[in-house]
This record gives C-alpha cells, structure tokens and sequence, in this order.
C-alpha cells in the first residue's frame, strides 16, 4: 500500500489574512479561493503539492467539528508544527519573503531526519495564528 498525506487543517483566526500569508509570504497558491471569496465554500486551502493542501478553517468552525470526525475534543486542537520540503534555490528565496514580511524565523536545525532522509537546514517560524511550520531542503 502507498498512502498520501491529501490534507492538514489548520485552525486560523482570520481565513483572508491567513491566506495572504501562505500565498504571499510562504508562496503557496491559494486553492478555491473565488469559492471562497463568495461565500460558496467555507473556507480557503492552499496547494503544497499537486496531491496535498492546506485547509485554513476558521476556530469558529470548530464547534461542529467534533461531530464530523467522531472524536471529542479533536476539534480546535493544535499540532506541533508540520513541514514543508522545498528545493534549496525555493528554500533561501523563502528566507528572503520571511525577512522582508517582518516574519521572525523561531528556530533553526541542521542535519535534521525526514521523509526523504537527513535534510542539511532546516528553519521554523509561525503563521499569524501560531501554527509552527518548519521549512528544510534536501541535497
């Protein structure tokens, strides 16, 4: 058997800003954003891969949440932190975005163990709403 990660939700206060962020700051395209814009989806996601994305759902969504996914107290609750894999030239371009954003990078890590095997620099920093991303490059 061969899984994919399809989605990761992420809890945000403010769905438009948060999608300003992970388009313009961590560069990921916005996914059913018009949708979203008119009122015809409930929230935004935006694309890590042509496989996986992200959906930006509002805390006040939260509270039916629990219903859907048969487990009390899931709803709301945070993640340490997911990761995102870029190629080095995207990788430093990202530093760049951040530092001109005003986005301060939390934390770094070097020789860290992922998916695809010992990544050489890794960095971490938070979105508007805390959620902790660590970006890194493989070789």
């Amino acid at each position: 058997m061969q899984a994919r990660l399809d989605h990761l939700v992420c809890w945000v206060a403010d769905p438009s800003a948060s999608l300003r962020f992970y388009e313009q700051v961590v560069g990921l395209p916005g996914v059913r954003v018009e949708e979203f814009r008119e009122g015809k989806a409930a929230f935004p996601s935006v694309r890590v891969s042509p496989e996986t994305i992200l959906d930006l759902i509002p805390y006040e969504r939260a509270t039916g949440m629990d219903e859907g996914t048969g487990v009390r107290g899931a709803a709301g609750h945070p993640l340490n932190h997911f990761c995102l894999a870029l190629g080095r030239a995207d990788f430093d371009a990202l530093r760049l975005r951040l530092k001109q954003n005003g986005v301060e990078i939390t934390g770094t890590g070097t020789n860290s163990f992922g998916a695809r095997g010992i990544a050489p620099e890794a960095i971490y920093f938070a979105d508007p709403d805390g959620n902790v991303i660590e970006v890194r490059f493989y070789e």
